[in-house]
This record gives C-alpha cells, structure tokens and sequence, in this order.
C-alpha cells in the first residue's frame, strides 16, 4: 500500500485531539500503521504508574486518563521476525511523536485550526511538496513529524528489502510511536517508559519535535508552582482601608524576574549560550479581587519556571522559595499572612544525553546522507518526551520538521517541503544507527 504523507498529516490534523481526546486520533493511526503492514499496539494512560510518577499529581485517578489512548506500529526487517524470541541483539529505533494538541482559539485563526488547509503550492497535490504549507492546529506540533516518521520507517523498509543498508546479522526493528498527552506531562510515553507496552527492548528513540532539522540533545525542566497572597478588602472610595494585593504581586514578580535574570548569569550550560533567556519565568495565569469597585484582598498567580539540565525541581523550587520569603520580611502584612507558593500541575526534571550517543551521532550522520547542514547539536527550552525515554535508559534525541516558533500558536503552519527533507533525515538516521549496531552487546 502506497502511503501518502500529505493526506495522513492532513488527516491526522483534522482530528481536534486536545486533552483527554486523543481516542480517536489513535484509532486512525493504529488503523493506517496496520494497512501499511506495521504490527501495531495500542495502551492507555495507567493512572496508578503515573500517580507514583513525579511530573504528574498524586491524586490521579481512571477519569483524569480516559481517552488517553497511544498507538506503536512496529516493523521487523531484514533478519529479524516477529515470531522471533527478542535475543537482545536486534538493534531496535522508535521514532516518537505526540497527537494530542494545545486548544485552539478559533477568533485568532484565519480558517477553522481543525479544517487543515494548503497554501503556497496549491491543494497538496504537486510532485515534490515545493513550496507548499500546511496549517492546522498540530501541524508543526507536532502531527507533521508523526506522519515524518510513519513515511521514514517505511523507507527503511524499502532500502533493507533492495539491500542499501547494511544491517547486523539480528536485523533491525523499527517502532512508530503516536502518543498521548505530551503537552500536560507525557502521560503516553512516560507510560511505555515505565511499562514497556512491546515484547522487547527498545535501544534508541527520536522523537520528531519541531527542531527546525537540528539535533536537540537536551531539554529544559519546569516547576509549575501557584502563588496565593491575601490581603483586605475596602470600598473603593475609602481604598486606604484596605491592603490591596496587586502592589505585593508585583514586588513578588519583580524579585521572580530579576531572579530569572541572576539564574541566566550564574546557571551556565553551553547548548543554551545561544539563548537570550535560558531558564525561562513566566507568570501565565493571574486572577485577583471580586468587584471593580472593591479593594482586591485575594489573588492567585500561576507560574512556570525553567530548570536547567544538571538542576532539579526540587532545587528550582528551594532558590524561588528563598527569594519569596526575602520579599516577605520586608513586608509587615505579609510577615502576618505569608503567601502560599505550592506546586500545581506537571513538573518535570530536564534531560540530556551525551553528544557522543550512537543516536545522536546517527541522526547528525543522516542528516548529511539527506543532503542537509550537519548543525551541533543543541538545547531547547521547552520539555519533551524525550526525558521519559532517557529516564529509563533509552538514549533519545530530538529531531524533526518544523520550528517551536509555529507551535501553540494562531494559523499554526508548516513548510511541507521540510517534512519531506525531515523523513529522508530520519530514515537514513535509523539505517545509520542499524549499520554502527553490527557488533552490538546484548542487552
């Protein structure tokens, strides 16, 4: 069966797959990996692991993972067959992407975020992509790469059967994983993980973010923490009654940012000297006081702060708590009423792997046999799937089509042509990988 990439990304961007409601999407995926002759497997969300799982909260029960359905489709070459008992030698690559997509406002959008539309080279039809687009709600974050990496297995797929990769004697396995819940936490992949959802291990991943076709090696932590000041409320005419507790917000977020500031200056790590704001510190979310006319004496504030490879969230949090208190003592109301600075939501520890890995050496390899730059690799400052992988031993890099600049965002587009340039990376990464895997230990 001949797989024609645009229509799955387009397809697969059709689906309104937002928290909770990636069901469906994984249907599909499961269904056209099966008629491509993937075998596949499917999970769902186990919400007692997670619940024992540090980026996710402790009070997880079945509802909060319902619908949470991830896919893998698994394709045994060369040497390798299913009915094979797994002796530990077959160099096995998963290829790694997330179908569940952030909401979309439909006001900021030019044309419906979940009716994907084509620009630039006309309807998706043309010969080589040229210089086509695709917008919808996913498709640079992160569905594009998905289908990218479905495209990619299947072309190593054809260079094993027409003999152009040198495989060990034990073959190679090549696993397509579309999964659930990366956008609050992971909850797919940090379930194959900890679960391991096959009948056999797993060597390497890469996960097919937008990285612009560059290696990301390491990936930033975040706390997520909410702040919760209280003051006394007045009527507005006599407001010096009062203790308003927008003033002392402000003081708060101002020692915060020019923490974030000392923290870029004294937190050092070389794939992150490119960025203007490495450690990220921003206050997303902010609700204070009951009426206009009334003096605000309660205010919440939700804020996600970046941690560093090489910190935890634990520390993270200790330095955000001390400066805390440090604005506190200077404050006779709030030495009286302490504000509340409490985690909420998903934290998660960042991640790196070696740029020495065979992964990564396999990806920067097979983005010159692609006829692309052989960038060095770098940081992000976002989190990824990633970091579950390598938490349980799979070393993993990011690389796929698309820019982060694209995610999250109104009119979310992508250059068709750097998913097609993203595949041929990808594939010839897993055939460079299975090639350096001739003389592999076991496992």
């Amino acid at each position: 069966m001949d797989f024609d990439m645009r229509g799955f990304a387009a397809d697969l961007c059709g689906f309104a797959s937002t928290a909770g409601e990636e069901a469906a999407a994984a249907d599909f995926v499961e269904e056209r990996l099966g008629d491509l002759g993937f075998e596949t497997y499917a999970w769902d969300a186990d919400a007692d692991l997670l619940a024992g799982h540090p980026s996710f909260p402790d009070d997880l029960d079945e509802a909060d993972v319902t619908g949470r359905q991830s896919v893998g489709g698994v394709l045994e070459l060369g040497g390798v067959s299913e009915n094979d008992v797994d002796d530990g030698l077959t160099p096995t690559v998963v290829l790694n992407g997330h179908i569940d997509v952030v909401p979309a406002e439909p006001a900021e959008w030019s044309s419906d975020p979940f009716e994907p539309e084509w620009g630039g080279g006309g309807d998706g039809g043309g010969a080589d992509g040229g210089d086509e687009t695709l917008t919808a709600r996913g498709a640079a974050d992160m569905k594009s790469g998905v289908a990218a990496c479905v495209g990619a297995a299947l072309d190593v797929r054809e260079s094993v059967a027409a003999g152009e990769v040198d495989l060990p004697e034990s073959g190679l396995r090549v696993v397509v994983e579309a999964v659930a819940g990366e956008e609050d936490g992971g909850y797919g992949a940090a379930t194959a993980a900890l679960a391991n959802p096959y009948p056999f291990e797993r060597d390497a991943a890469i996960v097919a973010e937008p990285t612009e076709l560059r290696p990301v090696i390491a990936t930033e932590g975040s706390l997520m923490a909410r702040l919760e000041l209280s003051g006394r409320s007045a009527h507005a005419a006599t407001r010096w009654r009062g203790e308003d507790v927008l003033p002392r917000f402000e003081a708060i977020r101002e020692a915060f940012m020019d923490l974030e500031t000392e923290r870029g200056e004294s937190v050092t790590h070389p794939l992150y000297a490119e960025f203007p704001v490495p450690w990220p510190v921003v206050c997303g979310r902010v609700e204070a006081g009951s009426w206009a006319s009334t003096v605000p004496a309660t205010l919440a504030a939700e804020f996600r702060i970046g941690v560093a490879p090489g910190e935890t969230v634990d520390e993270v949090e200790a330095a955000f708590r001390a400066r805390l208190d440090e604005v506190v003592a200077e404050d006779p109301w709030l030495r009286e009423r302490p504000p509340t600075f409490e985690r909420f939501s998903v934290q998660f520890e960042a991640s790196e792997v070696a740029v020495d890995e065979p992964v990564v050496e396999a990806a920067r390899a097979g983005l010159v046999d692609a006829g692309l730059p052989d960038p060095e690799p770098t940081g992000a400052t976002y989190g990824a799937d990633s970091r579950h992988y390598v938490a349980a031993g799979i070393p993993t890099v990011l690389l796929g089509p698309g820019t982060v600049a694209e995610a999250h965002y109104p009119d979310e587009t992508i250059a068709w042509e750097e998913v097609e340039r993203g595949r041929e990376a990808i594939a010839a990464a897993v055939g460079r990988f299975a090639e350096g895997y001739s003389d592999a230990p076991a496992k």
